[in-house]
């Protein structure tokens, strides 16, 4: 969905001030020697050498509203505490933008706030997962290290409150709004494909409610990461898991099974399927939870269908260039998506 950026009045600091501002060495206390700038659909993230700082955009989806001050405070709150169980010290606090009586900015100066940062340890690429899948660096031991520890975090967290019904009810309108917004002529997607993917998705809901409704029955529907790609998972000595959903609780509540097929599917998507079973697999010996095959198929499927249509997104976006890059990337998403219901 295309973000609205909100007209920002006239006694606020334009956004284009505060990117130009961040983006300067002499901006930040270390004085670092570079500033890389990273923009991304909700954030423009500002890599120093030690350091990461995340300004959140003021947009507006139909999912978020980041539009005021307030609310782009109480989502970094909101990333600092959620992160805190995965990341403990990555996240170090948030810090506020400040202008002083002469106009001037600072990153926790003197004078009005007027935005503010979520400021984090800067970790070194080459441990996290998917630039070691794609260097082919990745080594068994560092993978099960952090399955590990995302299995104990599982085991740990108390179920949601969540009826069997109301579950089955939200994977149904998932699936539903999945299917309807990449039917959309302007993508000129496969629509045989997508008609097909559903009717696939659909008849499992329908025919294997029950084994949807174990899952509730069994504890096993939690507050998990909800966001768990191979880019969020760093490999070191003390593995960290970062960057969770944090805008909405809704969006985290979610099957261990659903959340770790999404992480196997992202990981087969990189060439890597061994990778993703190594979580899997980790996670069963540690809880002795073992998802059925049809179920984690059905989930794949799922989870590739929701990120077709995310990435077909960008299109939407008017300041998008390339717009083949994420038609091409969607249309390998539904691929798998198809592939998947073979399974189930």
């Amino acid at each position: 969905m295309a973000a609205e950026i909100k007209p920002e009045p006239n006694t606020e600091v334009p956004l284009d001030r505060k990117l130009q501002f961040l983006s300067r060495s002499e901006a930040y206390p270390d004085r670092p020697r570079h500033v890389e700038a990273i923009e991304t659909h909700m954030s423009w993230v500002f890599l120093t050498d030690s350091y990461a700082y995340k300004l959140k955009k003021p947009v507006r989806y139909d999912f978020l509203d980041f539009s005021s001050i307030e609310a782009r405070l109480y989502d970094s709150a909101e990333e600092i505490r959620l992160n805190a169980r995965l990341a403990p010290h990555i996240y170090l606090g948030i810090l506020p933008l400040t202008r002083d009586a002469a106009g001037s900015l600072k990153i926790d100066g003197e004078g009005e706030t007027v935005d503010w940062l979520v400021k984090m340890r800067r970790l070194p690429i080459d441990h996290i997962l998917d630039h070691a899948i794609k260097q082919g660096t990745v080594e068994t031991t560092d993978v099960k290290r952090a399955a590990v520890v995302l299995a104990k975090f599982y085991q740990a967290a108390p179920p949601a409150e969540l009826s069997e019904s109301e579950y089955g009810e939200k994977l149904e309108k998932n699936v539903s709004d999945n299917l309807r917004e990449l039917s959309d002529p302007r993508y000129r997607l496969p629509v045989a494909v997508v008609r097909k993917i559903g009717a696939a998705q659909f008849a499992f809901l329908r025919e294997e409610s029950e084994l949807l409704y174990q899952r509730v029955r069994a504890g096993k529907i939690i507050e998990a990461h909800g966001d768990l790609r191979p880019e969020h998972i760093w490999l070191g000595e003390e593995p960290v898991v970062i960057d969770c959903l944090e805008f909405k609780r809704e969006y985290r509540i979610l099957d261990v099974a659903d959340e770790l097929a999404f992480l196997a599917m992202e990981c087969e998507h990189l060439g890597a399927p061994s990778v993703g079973q190594i979580f899997l697999e980790t996670y069963s010996e540690v809880t002795g939870d073992k998802p059925p095959e049809k179920l984690l198929h059905f989930y794949k499927s799922y989870r590739a269908t929701l990120r077709a249509k995310i990435t077909i997104w960008h299109i939407k976006d008017s300041d998008v260039r390339n717009l083949s890059k994420w038609s091409s990337l969607a249309r390998e998403y539904l691929r798998l998506a198809e592939d998947y219901t073979r399974g189930f």
